[in-house]
């Protein structure tokens, strides 16, 4: 999950605190960068994937750094900050939804950590336009040294506001120095950035894995409430089914997979145990991995395992390459219950192939239906209104060379019906039966008779309400200049 620091830069932040314990003078910002260094180191130690983005905001939001995993150049951004005038939340917002979507894009949850002393203007509390964050976030409001400001509470209040989640607010102690700004930085970081570890489970073996980022819980609605289901902590693969089959389904988020160092993998005797005994720590060279196994496995045989992440709710393990052609194990999650791979169906009725049973051919997904359809009539799209244009002038260029396009006629207009019927555009009928009438008093006079007869013909038909009944087929008009002609339709 990508981080983002955004440090209040305002004149507020320039005022000294007096340390607790030690009398040493530090102002707020000098605290608040103390507080990214040791956040930025907790990162290189414990989370060297996550990227990071450093913003600065008063009146005016600032990118001080896009997102990068280089934690030391990070720091020495963090050495020269500037300080510039009063704070704007909104102008914080508005620069945050710019740069997460332009690099993540509107759907990958971020992580906000805003650094502020928590003081504030009163036209900042007064009601203003909403604005709200455009990507799913989590915001963690770390309030420096907090000032005894009136509106210092609204203003914290106000960011949990605008960003619409399940924010929280954390406060130092009013004479915080440096060190107690370096343990409480550690506890908020252990908080936000704790390993997700698993165990993957395959037959009798085990392995012990950690997800990158930590897989969030998902909430769905559920006979009509609410239903927050998590992942569990035994990863259980079901089958494997090759990759042509399960496609590109939709899902909720994907993860890295990384094997824990040092832990060897051993088949399942009574329950599984998440403890790590330090005995077996050894070289990760030397160790025989199962998720390396699997990895090289799927990607040889260009398959997926389908595996179990909790009751009802499933997931895909693939072999993912990267543009430098970087190898990793991926897990996709699908959404929880419901059918999340619709040309496969449920989940839970996929079984084993028979043993010893060579199986026979079968067409691969999705499966055709039995009927053969004929690839001369184009699927009907209506998505911009040059689609539906094109379909009612081709109908009048088929009229106008009547009677010889007579079938064509017909054909394409009882395919233009269907269709506006299928979608529920009724009112294309009586367009159309009107636009066949101006035709038939624009046809210059070296029309055929025909032409204005099977016009006057159909437009009578689509306003009647035969007309709406999408089994119905409207037929040429006998006339003397088609008696006898072979159509679609039959002999008229």
């Amino acid at each position: 999950m990508p981080t983002i620091i955004a440090v209040d830069v305002s004149l507020s932040m320039v005022y000294r605190v007096i340390g607790f314990e030690s009398n040493e003078k530090h102002t707020r910002l000098q605290l608040a960068a103390h507080a990214i260094n040791t956040l930025l180191d907790y990162l290189a130690l414990h989370s060297k994937l996550e990227y990071v983005a450093i913003v600065t905001y008063s009146s005016k939001a600032d990118v001080l750094s896009s997102f990068t995993r280089d934690y030391e150049s990070l720091k020495s951004k963090i050495a020269s900050l500037p300080v510039k005038d009063k704070t704007d939340y909104e102008s914080l917002v508005k620069c945050l939804n710019r740069i997460v979507i332009n690099d993540w894009g509107s759907y990958t949850p971020c992580q906000v950590i805003v650094l502020t002393d928590g003081s504030s203007s009163f036209d900042m509390v007064t009601p203003s336009p909403a604005i709200t964050v455009n990507f799913p976030s989590s915001v963690t409001v770390m309030c420096i040294a907090p000032s005894e400001d009136v509106f210092s509470p609204i203003a914290l209040q106000k960011i949990l506001d605008i960003f619409e989640s399940n924010g929280k607010i954390v406060k130092t102690d009013p004479r915080a120095d440096l060190d107690s700004i370096t343990t409480f930085t550690r506890e908020l970081a252990k908080e936000n950035y704790s390993s997700s570890n698993a165990i993957l489970k395959c037959g009798g073996i085990v392995s012990k894995i950690q997800l990158l980022p930590p897989p969030m819980p998902c909430t769905t609605l559920v006979d009509f409430e609410m239903k927050t289901t998590q992942v569990s902590n035994v990863i259980e693969i079901c089958g494997f089914v090759d990759n042509a089959d399960i496609g590109t389904p939709a899902a909720i988020s994907r993860h890295l997979v990384l094997p824990i160092a040092g832990i060897h993998e051993s088949p399942i005797v009574n329950d599984v145990n998440m403890d790590v005994d330090e005995d077996s720590v050894h070289d990760d060279g030397k160790v025989p991995s199962f998720c390396v196994l699997l990895h090289g496995a799927l990607k040889v045989e260009n398959m997926v395992a389908l595996c179990q992440l909790s009751a009802n709710w499933f997931g895909i393990l693939f072999s993912w390459t990267d543009t430098k052609k970087r190898s990793n194990l991926m897990l996709i999650v699908l959404e929880p219950d419901k059918i999340s791979v619709p040309w496969i169906g449920d989940f839970k009725y996929l079984g084993s192939l028979p043993e010893n049973v060579v199986p026979e051919p079968e067409e691969a997904f999705p499966v055709r239906p039995p009927e053969k359809r004929s690839y001369n009539q184009n699927i009907v799209v209506w998505v911009k209104q040059s689609g539906l244009q094109s379909d009612v002038q081709k109908i009048l260029r088929q009229a106008r060379k009547l009677p010889e396009k007579t079938n064509n006629f017909y054909k394409e207009l009882n395919r233009l019906r269907r269709a506006a019927i299928s979608f529920g555009f009724v009112e294309l009928l009586d367009g159309v039966a009107d636009i066949f009438e101006r035709e038939c008093t624009m046809l210059p006079g070296t029309a055929h008779p025909d032409c204005a007869l099977q016009l006057t013909h159909s437009a009578g038909i689509l306003r009647r309400p035969i007309a709406r009944d999408a089994k119905y087929v409207i037929p040429p008009m006998r006339t003397k200049f088609v008696s006898g002609m072979e159509t679609s339709y039959g002999k008229i």
